[in-house]
């Protein structure tokens, strides 16, 4: 009999759910707070059973709620405006589907339904070069901010333990500062007259200044300087709880200390590596600020594109068709970044 019961209480809950979703994204308030009441009254009287659990699961659905808020819904909304049409109004798109009409608007909305913002991706060049300069710079970015990166933890993990605050904190103190302030200093540094020019010409290293700025070695500088902090903490991470007996014991049977570093501590940071190399070449890969003002117009990169096109030429159909094709690219490496935690969390249990 419980379960005759539940079995239409979870039906209304999850059609409850969905609908609050879809009103949300089609700006009917009214309808959405309505639905989401039904949602929060079936889950109330989901059983005795569903009751006692209803506490344990509200700590999960607290952050699902807030990933629903702030990332599916404003998704759906961009999936919408990528399959309108661009025109001259406010704002400069016509749906294609009025929620207002109910069924009638969305079977004119299948029968008018097409892809062609995505279509017009494939056939300028811009925009798959974009895509294709990005993955290269965002790539290219984590292996250096790697390479720089875990020295600088390997070190904080060996030093002892007093110190290891105070390192810690400097790591972290770049995000005590402003992110645009911290790219502007990188202009006054790397510019022909800036700081690195200045100092180059005074030691007698170079005898003209070095044209750094609105290159792409400027943003390669610009991404691993502002993103090595992601780099550093996951793998500090991993190197402190590594067991130093475990390198004894291999030099004890004869490796070397490059062979054993090699063999055991990078084997065992391997999480702390994949980790923050994901927290770097994810958002490096949609970067706009850094290429903007440090790589100038010659800097080719798919955040600088989406700003231009929904900022300059005001086609926020195009420009949404080009976050959702950049998000479906993000999507690959955070299912393969949650698939690597779920086998990490299974080894060590």
């Amino acid at each position: 009999m419980r379960r005759a019961i539940d079995f239409p209480l979870s039906l209304i809950f999850a059609a409850s759910i969905g609908y609050c979703i879809a009103y949300v994204v089609f700006g009917n308030w009214l309808n959405a707070i309505t639905a989401a009441l039904v949602a929060v009254i079936s889950w109330h009287f989901w059983s005795d059973e569903g009751k006692s659990r209803t506490l344990r699961k509200l700590v999960i659905l607290l952050p699902y709620s807030w990933l629903l808020a702030l990332f599916l819904v404003p998704f759906l909304i961009v999936l919408k405006i990528s399959l309108s049409d661009i025109a001259l109004a406010i704002p400069p798109y016509v749906p294609v589907i009025e929620w207002s009409e109910g069924w009638t608007g969305f079977k004119d909305f299948l029968s008018k339904l097409d892809l062609e913002n995505f279509v017009w991706l494939t056939q300028d060049d811009l925009y798959w070069k974009a895509y294709l300069s990005s993955l290269k710079i965002a790539a290219v970015s984590t292996v250096l901010t790697l390479l720089v990166g875990y020295p600088i933890a390997y070190g904080m993990a060996q030093a002892p333990d007093e110190w290891r605050p105070t390192l810690m904190m400097l790591v972290i103190l770049p995000f005590w500062t402003s992110f645009l302030i911290r790219v502007y200093s990188w202009m006054g540094i790397l510019g022909n007259e800036g700081l690195l020019n200045q100092f180059l010409l005074w030691t007698g290293i170079i005898s003209e200044p070095l044209h750094i700025m609105n290159t792409p070695t400027a943003v390669y500088i610009g991404i691993v300087y502002t993103y090595l902090p992601f780099m550093i903490l996951p793998i500090y991470s991993a190197l402190e709880k590594l067991d130093s007996s475990l390198l004894e014991a291999a030099e004890d049977l004869g490796c070397s200390r490059l062979s054993a570093f090699w063999l055991i501590t990078i084997p065992l940071s391997k999480q702390g590596i994949i980790a923050g190399s994901f927290l770097v070449f994810i958002p490096a890969l949609g970067e706009f600020v850094i290429p903007s003002l440090l790589g100038g117009s010659g800097t080719l990169m798919i955040g600088k594109v989406l700003w231009e096109e929904f900022f300059s030429n005001r086609d926020w159909p195009v420009a949404s068709a080009v976050a959702v094709v950049l998000l479906l690219i993000l999507i690959i490496p955070i299912i393969l970044f949650q698939r690597n935690e779920q086998k990490a969390r299974e080894a060590d249990q």
